[in-house]
């Protein structure tokens, strides 16, 4: 078995940065980017990343770099730059990077210029690199204090899958291994977009009861779009998917529920944007999963809304009402 002592971190925003603690902890020594030389000088002199994650006092064997080509003698290497940036990234990174590197993807989006999943990206940047995903309900700030937490790490070869969840995991981050790397993919990609939307639900007061019908429906779209796009269900009812789902739908902590908190109370999404350093990624992966849907042939139409919201091609009134307005169907998956 591989150690993959020395760990790399793409990223250092607050899932980064508890990604990173995590490893510590696991006792690996770890090295983190930072894009922002305030956020490295912090982590290194602080010990706490006073921009993205202030709460955490971070372990010793972290230290912040700015130059990616210090990555280079990683072992293995955790991307979580955003989806909308990781292919430039990963293009700096592509010359430092070893024949065989593990390159665990931590961003969940679909790139919006080419409708490319993040391990298109990768194949596309950095070929020779192993890809895994990894996925699933985890706030950064619960990873980072430790509280527990699992996810999925999805890796086409089990071996370095395995690898891979001995070198991160403790008994308080528990990966689960699948090798369904599209399943894991999509689950993150389009839990996003629908956490918006029950976000939405929230602000305009429509109750509880229409919050759970907005996550069963929205699970049934997420499905749709996997399967055609080849992922399994059984992925997409795990972790990365189902699980994923119900936790930002369910909490004001996620960046894509809060956004749609916003704006079912009125608020612009140009303002509620202006007001965050933090990306939220179900604004940006929203037009792109419209698009893949139309692609495949898949109806998605909670996630058309938002994404029609998003747009301003129409108001939030309307959106809710036209959903509201649908044809009884079948409930099918």
């Amino acid at each position: 078995m591989s150690d993959y002592q020395t760990i790399g971190v793409i990223g250092a925003g607050a899932w980064g940065t508890a990604l990173a603690q995590t490893a510590a902890k696991a006792g690996r020594d770890v090295l983190l980017w930072s894009f922002e030389q305030d956020v490295a000088d912090a982590i290194n002199t602080k010990r706490q990343n006073t921009v993205f994650l202030p709460e955490v006092t971070l372990e010793p064997s972290i230290e912040a770099v700015t130059a990616i080509s210090d990555l280079d003698a990683c072992e293995a290497v955790l991307a979580v730059a955003p989806a909308q940036h990781l292919r430039r990234v990963l293009e700096t990174f592509a010359p430092y990077a070893r024949d065989g590197l593990p390159l665990i993807l931590c961003a969940k989006g679909i790139e919006q210029s080419s409708l490319s999943l993040m391990t298109d990206v990768l194949g596309q940047t950095i070929p020779r690199a192993v890809p895994a995903v990894l996925s699933g309900p985890s706030f950064a700030i619960d990873t980072a204090q430790g509280l527990p937490t699992a996810v999925t790490l999805a890796c086409a070869d089990e071996t370095v899958g395995n690898d891979l969840i001995a070198a991160l995991g403790t008994s308080r981050f528990r990966p689960y291994l699948v090798t369904d790397l599209i399943g894991a993919e999509i689950g993150g990609a389009v839990k996003n977009v629908l956490a918006i939307a029950c976000g939405i639900s929230e602000g305009k007061g429509l109750g509880k009861s229409a919050h759970a019908a907005l996550i069963s429906r929205g699970f049934a779209e997420m499905t749709r779009l996997g399967i055609a796009m080849g992922a399994r269900r059984e992925t997409l009812a795990g972790l990365c998917g189902l699980g994923d789902l119900v936790l930002t739908c369910s909490s004001p902590q996620s960046r894509n529920m809060s956004c749609g908190l916003a704006l079912g109370r009125g608020v612009s999404l140009d303002d509620i944007l202006a007001s965050r350093r933090a990306v939220t990624e179900g604004v940006a992966s929203a037009p792109a999963v419209v698009a893949l849907a139309k692609r495949h042939g898949v109806e998605m139409p909670i996630c058309e809304a938002v994404d029609d919201i998003l747009a301003g091609r129409t108001g939030v009134d309307d959106a809710i009402e036209a959903l509201l307005s649908r044809p009884f169907t079948l409930e099918t998956a």
